[in-house]
């Protein structure tokens, strides 16, 4: 997969997702904690999403990180636009403001 493949499929899936989870594992299967601690927020907000598992291809991992000029995994789009990261999702939930944010 070439890096104008790769970046070409992120769009798509952000694009196509009101919700759009880019992650280590699966949501059944997270394999990082940061990612289930995203997945966990999520499910606790009943919100539908899909994802992707970076770890399946580098290219994707690595065009994510420069498609939002963002350098962690996970990463959370809500219609289209990027919300954050891991530490800004559990920031927005302590504060009450996630649920906003998803709707």
């Amino acid at each position: 997969m070439t890096e104008q493949e790769a970046l070409e499929i992120i769009k798509q899936d952000i694009d196509t997702n009101d919700v759009f989870l880019f992650m280590k594992g699966t949501p059944d299967s997270p394999q990082c904690g940061f990612s289930a601690q995203v997945v966990q927020v999520l499910s606790k907000h009943g919100t539908v999403y899909a994802s992707r598992n970076v770890l399946e291809e580098w290219e994707i991992r690595d065009g994510i990180k420069s498609f939002t000029n963002w350098p962690t995994i996970p990463q959370l789009y809500v219609k289209g636009k990027f919300v954050g990261g891991c530490d800004i999702i559990m920031d927005l939930e302590r504060k009450g403001a996630l649920a906003e944010a998803l709707a």
